[in-house]
């Protein structure tokens, strides 16, 4: 029994045509069922900045997967996005996490560091 070959990745430029052919269609159709307002437009420009940052995440989660492993990777993945959505809670929304909370935050930011830290000899 002959096992195929695993399939090949995407190239990123044809994920990134992709991407871009959804956002066009999503325009042609917004605007062919709607009247185009400045509230409309500016919502649009942050769906695209929203999914040119989902690429660019997916892209650098996969390309740290490669490189170290899933284990690292979703931990990185997690503590990244623990933060991120700790600080955009406290600049947006004016929530004051606790200092247990923030003891939490910075532990697990000290476990991230020391999961990636080089480590010696051979």
């Amino acid at each position: 029994m002959v096992m195929s070959e695993a399939p090949k990745p995407a190239h990123p430029a044809a994920l990134a045509l992709s991407a871009l052919a959804v956002v066009y269609f999503g325009w042609v159709v917004l605007f062919a069922a709607t009247r185009p307002s400045p509230l409309m437009l500016a919502v649009f420009v942050l769906l695209i900045g929203a999914l040119l940052l989902f690429c660019l995440g997916n892209f650098l989660m996969v390309r740290v997967m490669r490189e170290n492993g899933l284990g690292l990777a979703i931990s990185l993945s997690l503590i990244f996005q623990l933060v991120a959505i700790t600080l955009m809670a406290f600049v947006w929304f004016g929530e004051r996490p606790t200092a247990l909370q923030l003891a939490g935050l910075l532990l697990g930011v000290v476990a991230v560091t020391m999961i990636v830290w080089p480590q010696g000899g051979a």
